[in-house]
């Protein structure tokens, strides 16, 4: 019987599908009722909502020529010593909604009259009742522990916030289209999954990314940990480089993700210089020339474009912890020392 954990990863294409077509009206009022009201966006954040927060830096970057600042929540909070928010949008992202920290920033922003955006599963939750417009993710309950469907819909929300902010057609008819995409991922994957058997005794793992896919490397990093704890440290390609690339060496576990795109440059040499160092090499990619030369490579459906890849790029690497934990003997439902819901002050 398939665990909860799985089950909930294989949702994830029909969260999306209706996230896209109930949410797009709704956004669409959002967008109208903040316009020329917000210069920059100021984002709340905590573990894996953090990761998706670091998606919309590059997305609303590239996209829509907006500075993205993460919210540093102890501020607000602990030292009750926030800064000046003037000419923000201030967004809180949050599964559960719940947590104090997170609701703290939104209230403050809301306080120095910010427009404020909650992106939420529980349109009750305090974050929302706190916000001034809600997205609700509506990926129904999530029981598994660590987090899936709750963070691909969270990327949804970002995609499509941006895709109706720059109101650019053909970006709205991919977004629109990526579900399928993310059911054909999944599907490839499960026959490689019976692979990951090999990792059974790894204690460590690096994560590799950059652009649009640093937040995926972040993501993996965190459900690799959560599901088998393992070591699993996250760098941008770039950063991997500025002295931990010292750590590499014979048969070190390295997770690449590298789809197509302005970096590919970029990972061909780091993937170059990994090979030399003899990296247990790990790879999610649309690029052949990258996944033949893994030890396991992971494909994804090809002709995504870029800035829609992490919602595709990250599904192999759900599978991937949900399968180590399974031959590691731990269970993926409910990791040891974790709960659902996390609330920091």
């Amino acid at each position: 019987m398939p665990s909860i954990l799985e089950q909930e990863i294989m949702q994830q294409p029909q969260v999306i599908q209706n996230l896209i077509t109930r949410e797009t009206p709704h956004v669409k009022e959002i967008l109208q009722e903040i316009s020329g009201r917000f210069h920059y966006v100021v984002i709340a954040a905590r573990g894996t909502s953090d990761n998706a927060a670091r998606y919309a830096q590059y997305l609303f970057g590239a996209h829509n020529q907006l500075q993205v600042a993460l919210a540093t929540p102890s501020l607000f909070s602990i030292y009750v010593l926030p800064p000046n928010l003037k000419g923000a949008l201030v967004i809180g992202i949050s599964q559960s909604g719940k947590s104090p920290d997170i609701v703290s920033v939104v209230a403050e922003g809301k306080r120095q009259g910010c427009p404020t955006l909650a992106i939420t599963n529980d349109p009750t939750s305090p974050l929302a009742e706190t916000a001034g417009m809600v997205i609700d993710l509506g990926t129904g309950k999530e029981q598994a522990v660590a987090a899936t469907k709750t963070y691909t819909a969270s990327l949804g929300a970002l995609a499509l916030f941006s895709a109706l902010l720059e109101n650019n057609p053909q970006n709205i008819a991919a977004l629109e289209s990526i579900s399928e995409c993310m059911q054909q991922t999944l599907t490839g994957i499960q026959p490689l999954l019976t692979h990951v058997e090999r990792y059974r005794y790894m204690d460590r793992l690096a994560v590799i990314g950059r652009g649009f896919n640093y937040a995926t490397a972040f993501e993996i990093a965190l459900k690799v940990k959560e599901l088998t704890r393992t070591v699993a440290e996250p760098y941008s390609s770039a950063d991997i480089r500025h002295g931990p690339i010292a750590t590499i060496a014979n048969g070190f576990p390295v997770l690449l993700v590298a789809p197509g795109g302005a970096v590919t440059s970029d990972l061909e040499d780091l993937l170059a210089t990994l090979k030399k160092r003899r990296a247990e090499l790990m790879i999610i990619s649309d690029l052949p020339e990258f996944l033949s030369q893994a030890q396991l490579g992971l494909p994804i459906t090809t002709c995504i474009p870029e800035w829609l890849t992490p919602l595709v790029a990250v599904l192999p690497g759900q599978l991937f912890g949900w399968k180590l934990a399974q031959v590691k003997g731990m269970d993926p439902d409910h990791p040891e020392g974790l709960t659902k819901v996390t609330e920091t002050l």
